[in-house]
């Protein structure tokens, strides 16, 4: 994978190393630092989405975990980041140039990295974090989260994914995976590498505490 470019921001506006301490959490065999939230460019029409996004994000940062997402100003994206550095965490946004083009990019982050193409992006976000989180989102969203499922449905790591299930949004996704167990296309216990909660800081437990089912590694990173 190619170097991620770094845009510096001016030094007051990044968490100097003293003041971010994480939680020595244990998650499947090695202590959590980061948690990548994946998230839609639009906050929805409901405003428990929003109120989702802003809990999320303030409490992975009072915990002390830093938080790594898609780098933008605007919807879930940029409600999430807000909280967190509201809470003076760690923020690391990832963003291709394409999008910083168009003003997309949140400059008030922490750590903004820009790269190439959206490949790069997530393939960024996923080496920088250790447990991932999908808040409601489209196709981008569903896109992120299901990549980095399949990582771990293919043994590539074992860092816990979890949904955010906001007022049932992912309640249809999570009956097509019980489907897919029915009629033989996933493994139960591929089926139960996604974790979900209602509620932010439960989820977050969950994460913490989910140790993943023994899967044999079929490929190889540089293989994907």
């Amino acid at each position: 994978m190619a170097h991620a470019s770094v845009n510096p921001l001016p030094a007051a506006n990044r968490v100097q190393n003293e003041r971010w301490n994480p939680s020595r959490h244990i998650s499947n065999l090695y202590p959590v630092k980061r948690v990548c939230v994946f998230c839609g460019s639009s906050s929805g029409d409901d405003s428990a989405f929003a109120n989702a996004a802003r809990d999320l994000g303030g409490v992975v940062a009072r915990r002390g975990f830093g938080l790594v997402y898609g780098g933008g100003n605007v919807g879930l994206m940029g409600i999430v980041a807000d909280a967190a550095l509201a809470q003076d965490g760690e923020v690391i946004g990832v963003i291709p140039q394409a999008l910083v083009d168009k003003e997309l990019a949140h400059r008030g982050v922490s750590d903004l990295r820009i790269v190439k193409s959206m490949h790069e992006r997530k393939a960024l976000m996923a080496d920088l974090s250790d447990g991932f989180i999908a808040l409601p989102g489209g196709f981008g969203t569903l896109d992120e989260f299901c990549e980095v499922l399949t990582w771990a449905q293919l043994g590539l790591h074992r860092k816990p994914c979890g949904l955010l299930n906001v007022e049932g949004f992912y309640d249809a996704f999570l009956s097509q995976l019980d489907r897919a167990v029915k009629d033989h296309f996933l493994r139960p216990e591929h089926r139960s590498l996604v974790v979900t909660e209602r509620d932010p800081g439960r989820l977050l437990d969950c994460l913490l505490q989910f140790c993943p089912p023994r899967i044999h590694k079929w490929i190889d990173r540089d293989e994907t």
